[in-house]
């Protein structure tokens, strides 16, 4: 059964980096979690929360393709301010969280209670 974002972000200590943007409607059914682009472009979908460490431009552009409405970045990692523009006019929801990987999917797993 699907999730609200919010409820994850709230489970997470999440931050929104794109409050800028609605991320109110999003819910989620699961995760992908990778650092490696060309992964993502081929299993990501909608409706996922990807979960990475990689910042760059690039992970907008993947999202933008494949779907995924928002990107969690572990450790607390932040994008430069390029990037989260580039992730509001793409209307994708960028959220940064102090915990690592393995907790964030974790988290969302025992949330979907699978």
């Amino acid at each position: 059964m699907p999730i609200k974002l919010k409820e994850y972000l709230e489970a997470i200590q999440g931050q929104s980096l794109t409050p800028a943007i609605s991320c109110e409607g999003v819910e989620l059914v699961g995760a992908y979690v990778s650092d490696m682009l060309s992964d993502v472009m081929g299993s990501g979908k909608e409706g996922l929360a990807w979960i990475t460490i990689m910042k760059h431009l690039n992970v907008i552009a993947v999202a933008s393709m494949t779907g995924i409405p928002v990107i969690v970045f572990a450790k607390g990692n932040v994008p430069e301010a390029a990037v989260i523009e580039k992730a509001i006019e793409e209307e994708i929801c960028l959220v940064t969280s102090p915990l690592t990987t393995f907790e964030l999917a974790g988290i969302l797993y025992k949330l979907l209670g699978l």
